[in-house]
């Protein structure tokens, strides 16, 4: 019988997806490896998956990371925890920190979970101490010390009356202080004005508490360009996924992409000179040409901001793409000659083609957004 005109099961999908981001498990090893090569032995490496691993999928990287040696990871809040903690990625013990100021309902859940909570201010600081001393255990918490970035965390003049606030709370247990750097891609006197008074606070405490706790405040920019910064855990994000926070990083490590989005060319027509191409009808044809259509809109994570702007990658040819991108589909000019066919894919950025930075830079945005853009309808494939 022919395949096409089988009887279909109960529950049975279509074997070729529209769209797919390729993961490469193993360029994921090897910029991991390349950190820990910079950063050096004996220094602890916080892996930072939130936003399910910017896109990649938490569950695999997260597996990924640990075979590699990595025990410390990094998430938003309490539900991407949650979520990392129950999946059943993790085979060995692990400490998973949620980077997020918790509302007090959620303390109980840090408690029942095993997970860090930042603490910020002396109010959470109080419902955590009586939450915890309700339930007769002990929580985990970090202090988190804003210095410069405006966000979330403790102002470092008051921070020594928190940390001492913590210290005689029966229930809590410091297992780490950090801050976090506003603008450390480049080198500028910014983010050592931030690292003084990090590094001024945690040595007031741990003299006056003679005893020493786990200082972070490295990210992938500070991993560049700050290794007096690198303390006594980094804190790695847009470098484990294969690009770097910033163009101009004066420092650079060979990272490779870890994921490559593609998506089916699904129709062919030729259009004769003139004929306008989707919404609003921004782009006409210059000539006669073929025009591709793409599967593959904004709602996959194609940005909108693209149009007209970005090219694609076919069968080893660029072809540039046109017209407005539309939800569910993009279009492309793939000329008078072509060796294009329904079926094939097109690959919107990867290790083929343009890179997640130059789609970004076209769209008017940084490659930490088009990596988490790729949308869940978008089918992950690990190799």
């Amino acid at each position: 019988m022919d395949e096409n005109n089988r009887e279909l099961t109960t529950g049975e999908i279509p074997p070729e997806n529209m769209t797919e981001a390729l993961v490469s498990l193993e360029n994921l090893a090897w910029n991991a490896r390349l950190i820990a090569r910079r950063v050096g032995e004996g220094r602890r490496i916080m892996g930072i998956v939130k936003a399910n691993a910017y896109g990649h999928n938490v569950h695999k990287v997260a597996e990924t990371l640990e075979q590699l040696g990595i025990s410390d990871f990094g998430v938003a809040n309490i539900h991407e925890a949650i979520e990392l903690k129950s999946g059943g990625a993790l085979k060995k013990r692990a400490s998973i920190l949620a980077f997020s100021s918790p509302l007090p309902s959620q303390i109980p859940f840090f408690l029942h979970h095993g997970i860090e909570m930042t603490l910020c201010d002396s109010q959470t600081l109080h419902a955590a101490e009586e939450i915890a001393a309700a339930a007769n255990k002990t929580l985990s918490v970090q202090l988190k010390v804003d210095t410069g970035m405006g966000r979330l965390g403790v102002n470092p003049s008051v921070a020594m009356e928190l940390l001492r606030q913590i210290d005689s709370s029966p229930h809590l247990k410091l297992t780490g202080i950090y801050t976090h750097f506003a603008d450390s891609a480049t080198a500028q006197g910014f983010t050592q004005e931030q690292l003084n008074a990090f590094t001024t606070l945690t040595a007031e405490y741990e003299h006056a508490s003679s005893r020493t706790v786990c200082k972070h405040a490295a990210n992938s920019g500070a991993i560049m360009t700050s290794p007096h910064s690198w303390l006594d855990m980094v804190r790695p994000g847009i470098l484990l996924y294969g690009y770097h926070p910033a163009k101009n990083t004066p420092c650079r490590l060979d990272v490779k992409p870890v994921m490559q989005f593609e998506a089916k060319v699904i129709f062919i027509k030729t259009v004769p000179a003139g004929t306008t191409i989707s919404y609003n009808r921004t782009w006409i044809a210059p000539e006669a040409c073929s025009i591709a259509t793409i599967a593959a809109g904004y709602a996959d994570g194609y940005a909108r901001a693209l149009s007209g702007r970005a090219t694609v990658m076919i069968n080893g040819n660029v072809y540039p793409q046109v017209g407005i991108v539309t939800m569910d589909q993009i279009m492309v000019n793939l000329g008078t000659a072509h060796n294009v066919k329904t079926g094939d894919k097109a690959v919107l950025f990867g290790w083929e083609g343009v890179g997640a930075e130059c789609l970004a830079d076209l769209a008017g945005t940084i490659g930490y957004e088009t990596l988490c853009s790729v949308s869940s309808r978008v089918k992950r494939i690990f190799l």
